[in-house]
């Protein structure tokens, strides 16, 4: 694995100088629905987002840079770190593998109720990404790490469960210098988990979340168009179908 590791600040200036600075946290951000209202749920909690942000080897890296759009929108700093886990593959995400489509959401659900793990999932994904956070909160003093993991409408991913965040967070406390001499212990945000797809829209919706900056699709076509067939899409096709408003999605072929 290789990559120079975390970038500074894409855009230091951007951070407003009335904004608190004694709360600061951790967002990660992947450029897509969840994210994006995860960091509009942590500034109206009154923290200071520092954006966290990966490329990663994933096919659809075009939410690089819808992250860069939402930090800029938001006027945070955006921390990009360039690692590679095309390295160990194992994913339709980050190797020569065929990401599935569906026709329709509901064979996704069936697939879901079997209890199978789509091959979209990426090994020790958010693993990863945490430990990254976990870093960044060390160094920059923050005691909170917000994700957006979700167990209701998601794809069956083993570490998108609460059971994996809290035993995370419980490692990050023992493992840490903040965890063991703190008097605050680190704290793992996952105000998104037990919301569905359409809740979650809402819940942005009344934050101001511009979801038209946002991108979902694993495999987009060339011109940046999402599929509308993968697990991604459908998830959120639904869920602006069951809020009841309009989907801003660019898909291909419509």
């Amino acid at each position: 694995m290789s990559g120079p590791g975390p970038r500074p600040p894409d855009r230091p200036s951007d951070r407003p100088s009335d904004r608190p600075s004694d709360r600061p946290a951790i967002v990660l951000l992947s450029g897509g629905l969840d994210s994006a209202t995860c960091l509009a749920i942590a500034e109206a909690d009154g923290f200071l987002p520092i954006a966290l942000s990966f490329r990663y080897g994933q096919r659809h890296e075009a939410e690089v840079e819808a992250s860069r759009r939402l930090a800029e929108r938001a006027g945070i700093e955006h921390v990009i770190c360039d690692i590679d886990l095309r390295t160990f593959g194992g994913s339709a995400l980050t190797a020569d593998i065929d990401v599935p489509k569906h026709d329709d959401v509901g064979q996704l659900d069936a697939e879901v109720a079997d209890g199978a793990i789509p091959v979209t999932y990426v090994p020790a994904r958010n693993t990863i990404f945490l430990s990254f956070a976990l870093a960044l909160a060390e160094v920059r003093g923050a005691n909170d790490i917000f994700i957006g993991v979700n167990a209701l409408d998601y794809s069956g991913y083993p570490d998108c469960r609460p059971e994996f965040v809290d035993a995370f967070a419980a490692m990050a406390n023992l493992a840490t210098r903040a965890g063991v001499e703190g008097a605050i212990p680190l704290r793992i945000h996952t105000p998104l988990i037990e919301l569905t797809k359409a809740e979650i829209i809402g819940r942005g919706l009344a934050l101001g979340v511009d979801y038209a900056l946002t991108t979902s699709c694993y495999d987009p076509a060339p011109e940046g168009l999402a599929c509308g067939h993968c697990d991604s899409c459908l998830l959120r096709a639904r869920g602006f179908r069951e809020a009841g408003v309009a989907d801003p999605t660019p898909y291909a072929g419509a």
